[in-house]
């Protein structure tokens, strides 16, 4: 069974939907700015990537970008009824956003608001998107740190596939807060000067915020609704480094294996056919040297055209892997390839990336999405072409 994309609907720092987005990939157009969310003099000494849309005060913030995203795929995918399809959503931090209040209240001896608890968990957000949009397939939430947004995307394949679903409905999401903040301070893992991926000089990575969905079905479904397919979705891997709770594998095995896996899936025989790769490239030291070994065991001498986006949207966690799936179906219905803002001087120990958007036609791309735990998931997406 082929298994395509009819639709894709974003929001992050570079703005709401596909114009917004393929400009600034094009031009190269960092989403880092000031903090504003919160008041923190030690988080604010770091730049961050936050989406301007307005989002109404009565709504959990995750669940508001995440319905926004969502509603413009399946509008996209031109489903008006989507009742029986299903939904599968990554998501690292759930609602701590407006959960953090209450519980620095708690801290301090007061009395916190007590309505925050339910809209706390993860699974809270994907119900949330499922009732505004009235999806009534099969729900379910994933939770593999920063590849659930790919992981979402894989299994909602998965459910296609054994027949559980016609239409899924798959991405992530995430808001910025503030343990996310402290986490990674707490590990010197933050850039001040903002992330520069694959960069001799990186000193960390940038955090963001947003939210992407993407319509999977089968090709047939597509084209008996009359909807012409954007690309393929042609195969997936999942791996685990269990290496270190934070810390990838220093030589990249569980990210190698993912690659292959996704590879072998997508019944990809000759490497040489692979012409991009959007990288995980968070920007900190050990993440780009791990992924860069695993590319260079996986291509050997010749490995594709490689890039990292985080500049322009931050590192969204939950939301990265499938903002990049966006990001890499773009390239191939936009036919370009987007640049690593940020990257100035090489590095003998990483490979040297893209450092300008270019024009080009990629028949197959491979975007990578490694997480905490040694979580590496991998997508491979394909040039669709009518038969």
């Amino acid at each position: 069974m082929k298994i395509v994309i009819t639709g894709v609907g974003i929001v992050s720092a570079a703005g709401r939907g596909i114009d917004a987005t393929v400009d600034a990939l094009r031009s190269g157009r960092s989403g880092l700015g000031e903090l504003s969310l919160f008041e923190s003099a030690r988080c604010a000494a770091f730049p961050v990537a936050e989406v301007t849309e307005p989002i109404p005060a009565s709504t959990p913030r995750a669940s508001a970008l995440a319905t926004l995203a969502a509603r413009d795929a399946l509008s996209h995918a031109k489903i008006e009824d989507p009742s029986d399809v299903a939904l599968t959503l990554g998501i690292c931090v759930g609602g701590l956003f407006e959960s953090e209040p209450s519980v620095a209240a708690l801290v301090r001896g007061e009395t916190p608001d007590d309505s925050v608890w339910p809209r706390h968990e993860c699974a809270y957000t994907t119900h949330r998107v499922a009732r505004e949009l009235g999806v009534h397939g099969p729900a379910l939430t994933v939770s593999t740190a920063c590849s659930s947004g790919a992981q979402a995307l894989g299994l909602a394949s998965e459910l296609i596939r054994d027949g559980s679903a016609t239409i899924a409905l798959a991405g992530g999401v995430d808001a910025v807060t503030r343990l996310t903040f402290s986490g990674f301070m707490s590990l010197l893992a933050m850039d001040p000067e903002g992330c520069r991926p694959f960069d001799r000089d990186r000193a960390g990575m940038s955090l963001g915020e947003g939210a992407a969905f993407l319509v999977l079905e089968s090709e047939a479904s597509a084209l008996e609704r009359g909807v012409q397919p954007l690309a393929e979705f042609a195969g997936y891997g999942n791996s685990c480094d269990a290496h270190h709770p934070t810390a990838p594998d220093p030589e990249g095995r569980g990210a190698e294996s993912a690659m292959r896996i996704a590879l072998t899936r997508a019944n990809v025989t000759d490497l040489s056919t692979v012409d991009y790769v959007n990288a995980h490239g968070t920007g900190t030291p050990d993440n780009d040297r791990s992924e860069t070994a695993a590319l260079r065991r996986v291509f050997g001498e010749r490995v594709p055209d490689v890039s990292s986006t985080k500049q322009v949207f931050g590192h969204t966690l939950g939301a990265a892997g499938a903002i990049e799936a966006v990001v890499s179906v773009l390239t191939l219905t936009h036919n370009f390839l987007p640049g690593t803002p940020g990257f100035v001087t090489p590095d003998p120990d990483c490979l040297i990336p893209l450092g300008e958007s270019r024009d080009a036609r990629p028949g197959i791309v491979m975007s990578n999405s490694f997480g905490f735990g040694g979580n590496n998931t991998v997508l491979c997406l394909r040039r669709w072409v009518t038969a």
